[in-house]
């Protein structure tokens, strides 16, 4: 299927200094990526690209086939940007409201209603947003960005305000979105929250894409650990498929099993190797 988001060869410089060098970064209808990458690294630079906030330098970037920052390009976008700032004296369905009419939705007061109770901000509907607290904030944030029912959701650093439960609520938003067929790309710190929600992660560093994949698939084992009634051993390097060769010599040296675990490395580890030694 044709992507909702393609970054072909994307460049962009700031005053001599590359931000991005030369991104191919594909997103398909209804995938959620994570996109990492240390401070600096060029995450915020190719979403605003995206949005047809800022223009590249070099290559470029298509929504659903039309150049970043063309009217039908904007029109599919739904976007919450890193650090926003909403008029304090209006309430949260003043603020969908508005944003309605900005972005030209028809959906009136039944979406701002759908919208308020996916965020789980219902009861807040006629509640002030300088009243409101950074979270809550920040989940109406997330209700605006998407009036107009938009086919891709750009989100910088979403849950970055968020306690345990306002975390909780945008994983099964986020969940929802994915049985919705709308795309996200998921600009995050967090590396926990990606790997629980995220079908796939893209690592950026100094402008380059470094590594990309499956959570799953980026993680490598990194050993087999068995304890025995002589205590625990290690055996670096191997997998799962080398577990019943290990387990059967043991049993044949005489050594009873108490418990066998097949260690990977975690997404915080294939962060960490990738972008090492790397500027951020």
């Amino acid at each position: 299927m044709a992507a909702v988001l393609a970054a072909r060869a994307l460049r962009k410089s700031y005053r001599g200094k590359e931000a991005l060098a030369g991104i191919d970064l594909e997103v398909g209808p209804g995938e959620l990526l994570g996109l990492l990458g240390p401070n600096g690294a060029g995450k915020s630079t190719l979403t605003k690209i995206a949005c047809g906030l800022v223009r590249p330098s070099g290559g470029g970037v298509e929504v659903l086939g039309r150049p970043a920052g063309s009217p039908p390009a904007r029109a599919a976008i739904g976007y919450l940007a890193e650090l926003f700032r909403f008029p304090g004296w209006c309430s949260a369905d003043e603020l969908l409201a508005l944003h309605q009419r900005l972005c030209g939705s028809a959906g009136g007061a039944g979406e701002r209603a759908e919208l308020l109770e996916l965020v789980e901000l219902s009861r807040a509907a006629g509640t002030r947003v300088e009243t409101m607290s950074k979270g809550m904030q920040q989940r109406l944030g997330i209700a605006q960005a998407l009036v107009g029912s938009p086919r891709l959701l750009l989100l910088d650093e979403p849950t970055s305000a968020l306690d345990p439960v306002g975390r909780r609520i945008v994983r099964a938003l986020l969940e929802e979105l994915r049985r919705r067929d709308v795309t996200v790309l998921l600009n995050s710190h967090l590396l926990s929250e990606v790997e629980l929600v995220c079908d796939r992660v893209a690592i950026i560093a100094d402008g380059r894409l470094v590594r990309e994949g499956r959570p799953a698939d980026l993680e490598r084992p990194r050993g087999v650990e068995v304890e025995t009634e002589g205590g625990i051993r290690l055996f670096e390097g191997a997998g799962p498929d080398e577990a019943p060769e290990i387990v059967a010599r043991l049993v044949a040296e005489g050594e009873r099993i108490r418990r066998v675990e097949v260690l990977s490395s975690t997404l915080e580890d294939v962060y960490l190797e990738a972008v090492r030694g790397r500027t951020g």
